[in-house]
């Protein structure tokens, strides 16, 4: 099980969806920290290409994306940022 920790930016992209919404995503982020390792192995979460770190994308939902970084010494999943799919990569 990994720790869960969002960014000010994964905060302020989570408030700009209602609030059934909102529940969903904590819903996901939350079965995300608890599940990652199985999950990185099928389609819902991929490592993102281009980048230093270990960035990977999370779908959420058909149009909703996390993109969180991991930390292996300390176990934590770093949510860096949560939107819809066209606005969440720029």
């Amino acid at each position: 099980m990994y720790k869960l920790k969002l960014t000010d930016t994964a905060i302020e992209g989570l408030q700009k969806f209602n609030h059934a919404e909102q529940q969903m995503i904590s819903k996901k982020l939350r079965y995300l920290s608890d599940n990652f390792d199985a999950l990185k192995s099928g389609k819902k979460v991929t490592e993102l290409k281009g980048t230093d770190y270990k960035h990977y994308r999370f779908v959420i939902a058909r149009r909703i994306r996390a993109i969180f970084e991991v930390k292996d010494e300390e176990v934590v999943l770093l949510v860096l940022k949560i939107g819809r799919r066209k606005d969440v990569y720029g």
